[in-house]
């Protein structure tokens, strides 16, 4: 007797459920605030090379260059003087860094090194399978001039039949490191210097003219190179067994020379913030707008909107999905600065007694507090800071830059971390130089501001300033 298995009837089955999802627009909203100022115009320019719908529109009317912005509008000026301050003439607004110059010793030349280096190899007696190793020599030269690979593995890249060896390799790099600049082809920095000094100039390096200055300076390149880091005059000097008057000459002429040779002809990478937000000066207070230049201003393209009209066609529904995108471009392109704007009024409102006082009246903020107070999640704010650029009359600031925790006061208060490392820098800048204050030191002295903190947390906040330490500060003082 055989068994009959029952066969299952196919069903359909409805059933009612929840689950979020993100939008395409919402995914774009979302993008487009977390992108910085730079990436969001590589981003607006990719969209409008793939989209024929959206434009640029850079044309004002007079209207609207004579008539403050909406935003602007609630914003008593000041006196001429200080509303028509230029946003170039403000403090940091060339960028991030200060010393962002176009006369500076960073300059580059109109030649490359490359170019320059080949330039005197063909002014040399040099043969072609010489040159010809010289050439492959400069092309693994870094940007700072220096070798960036070791000659036993530049011979090991060579083709067999080459038949190259390691002493032809040694004297090309000879013969590289005798061309101009001084000290290029080297292969780490205490070489670079040895290079420099080998026929030094006097007109150049006064210091190099006494023999003995030259000799002990040459000595500490090649062997005391870590010593002289140190910062221990004592240990140097017995080191290279020379009196006080000749260390002190050799330090001065090596701080003459130039550890980077190459750099004169590197092109800088630009560390340029554009500022997203402007602080004024209000008679209300220190208020926030939007910088329009960095704003983009995009429109639909009305000309394919009015042919488009009210046609539903299949054949049209590629150019009726590109005109809805161009709209929430645009769209999501306005609620970006928007979010940017409030919660950038939102700082200053926190933080005003920085923008009068400076960083040591920097209060302590969270992106909790600013959420709570806009109604924002906390990874909205989070992007909303991140890589978005405030310019204050102390500089070109991020806006992360207003957050810190706080450390507590005697009398109840908070002071922000901000503020404590502004009263450390304080503290450092005006020490006896003879004396310079230990980490125990700075932080009784907080104390007696009623600023109560561990020694870790005062040497922490010096590294994160760069400072060095008290021993290193007094060995640097008496030179």
């Amino acid at each position: 007797m055989q068994n009959i298995v029952p066969m299952t009837r196919p069903a359909l089955e409805l059933r009612t459920g929840q689950h979020l999802t993100l939008t395409p627009q919402l995914q774009q909203s979302i993008r487009l605030l977390q992108l910085s100022t730079l990436d969001l115009q590589a981003e607006i320019s990719q969209a409008l090379a793939d989209n024929p719908m959206l434009e640029r529109n850079d044309e004002r009317s007079e209207a609207e260059v004579d008539a403050p912005t909406e935003r602007e509008a609630d914003i008593d000026a000041e006196p001429a003087r200080e509303a028509e301050t230029r946003i170039d003439e403000m403090p940091g607004a060339g960028g991030v860094y200060p010393d962002d110059r176009p006369d500076g010793p960073d300059t580059a030349r109109s030649d490359t090194l490359r170019e320059h280096l080949l330039a005197q190899l063909g002014l040399t007696r040099a043969g072609r399978r010489d040159a010809a190793l010289v050439s492959l020599l400069i092309d693994e030269l870094d940007e700072n001039g220096y070798l960036a690979s070791p000659l036993e593995e530049i011979l090991e890249w060579l083709p067999p039949e080459a038949e190259a060896d390691l002493d032809e390799l040694r004297a090309a790099l000879c013969l590289l490191q005798s061309f101009d600049p001084p000290g290029i082809g080297a292969r780490d920095m205490a070489e670079c210097l040895v290079l420099q000094l080998r026929n030094p100039d006097p007109s150049r390096l006064p210091e190099a003219a006494d023999p003995t200055v030259l000799a002990c300076a040459r000595r500490l390149c090649a062997d005391h190179l870590p010593l002289l880091a140190g910062g221990n005059a004592a240990r140097l000097r017995d080191a290279l067994q020379c009196d006080d008057a000749t260390a002190r000459a050799a330090h001065a002429l090596i701080r003459r020379l130039d550890p980077r040779p190459g750099r004169a002809w590197t092109v800088p990478a630009a560390d340029y913030a554009v500022p997203d937000v402007i602080v004024r000066k209000t008679r209300q207070g220190w208020q926030a707008v939007l910088n329009s230049a960095a704003v983009p201003r995009l429109q639909v393209n009305t000309l394919y909107a009015q042919l488009l009209g009210n046609q539903r066609e299949a054949s049209h529904a590629g150019l009726h999905a590109q005109l809805q995108q161009a709209r929430w471009m645009i769209r999501n392109v306005e609620q970006r600065f928007d979010t940017i704007l409030r919660v950038a009024q939102a700082i200053v409102a926190h933080q005003s007694a920085f923008f009068s006082e400076g960083p040591a009246a920097m209060r302590p903020l969270i992106l909790k507090d600013i959420a709570g107070e806009l109604g924002l999640h906390e990874s909205t704010i989070s992007r909303a800071t991140t890589q978005k650029y405030m310019l204050t009359p102390f500089g070109t600031l991020e806006l992360k830059h207003f957050f810190g925790s706080g450390v507590a006061t005697d009398a109840g208060d908070v002071a922000s971390a901000t503020a404590v490392q502004a009263v450390i820098r304080q503290m450092v800048a005006g020490e006896d130089r003879a004396k310079p204050l230990s980490d125990n030191q700075i932080t009784q002295r907080l104390a007696d501001q009623g600023i109560v903190i561990a020694r870790r947390t005062v040497a922490k906040y010096r590294e994160a300033l760069r400072i060095a330490p008290a021993s290193l500060r007094k060995a640097h003082a008496g030179r």
